[in-house]
């Protein structure tokens, strides 16, 4: 990771899952990790596989020094937008720590407001190693709860396609129409309700 880390103690790494998908809350992490407990095989969640990530997910949770999940529920995606839910999940994500980091290292070109310094690292969930534990962190979650939700609505594929656009899950909105857990503001759903 070819990544020059700012003069901080306790850095904390933020990232974010779900901003795409049509359905179910955008999930953030933030986690420090602990220099004494180093966690091997970080990178970005996306390139590992589910196996991999699951095993990373123990072993983060269990070596960090301190981990946060933060979120945005679809209501609040509808009334603020996806930009602004996210950068208020990360919030939530910082202020959940149980020790305040002295700097914030945020995956992205943007950073939340937060009362410590932050600074935001394009693909960094490739670059630092505390992004890339949060990213697999808020990755997980994210796909665990998508699967409990294929459970509530089997017909809609959730477990597959994790409520991305994918050319099933636009079938079965045009065909099923759209769960409570859907984002009202979000085209294709939009069109299934037929409110746009």
């Amino acid at each position: 990771m070819n990544f020059v880390y700012p003069q901080a103690n306790l850095i904390a790494g933020v990232d974010e899952v779900g901003r795409g998908p049509l359905v179910g809350a955008v999930v953030t992490a933030a986690v420090i990790l602990d220099p004494a407990r180093p966690i091997t095989g970080l990178m970005d969640s996306k390139k590992l596989t589910e196996k991999r990530r699951e095993a990373l997910y123990l072993e983060i949770t269990e070596k960090a020094l301190c981990w946060s999940l933060g979120r945005a529920e679809p209501e609040e995606i509808d009334r603020i937008n996806i930009l602004h839910a996210t950068m208020l999940a990360m919030q939530r994500a910082v202020e959940g720590l149980a020790i305040q980091p002295d700097y914030v290292l945020i995956d992205g070109n943007r950073c939340p407001v937060l009362s410590m310094s932050a600074q935001a690292v394009v693909k960094g969930d490739s670059l630092v190693a505390e992004i890339s534990a949060a990213s697999i962190l808020a990755k997980v979650t994210r796909d665990r709860e998508m699967a409990e939700l294929d459970k509530q609505f089997p017909e809609y594929g959730f477990a597959k396609h994790k409520g991305y656009p994918t050319a099933l899950h636009l079938e079965k909105l045009s065909l099923l129409g759209a769960t409570e857990h859907h984002r009202k503001s979000f085209a294709p759903v939009k069109r299934a309700l037929a409110i746009g």
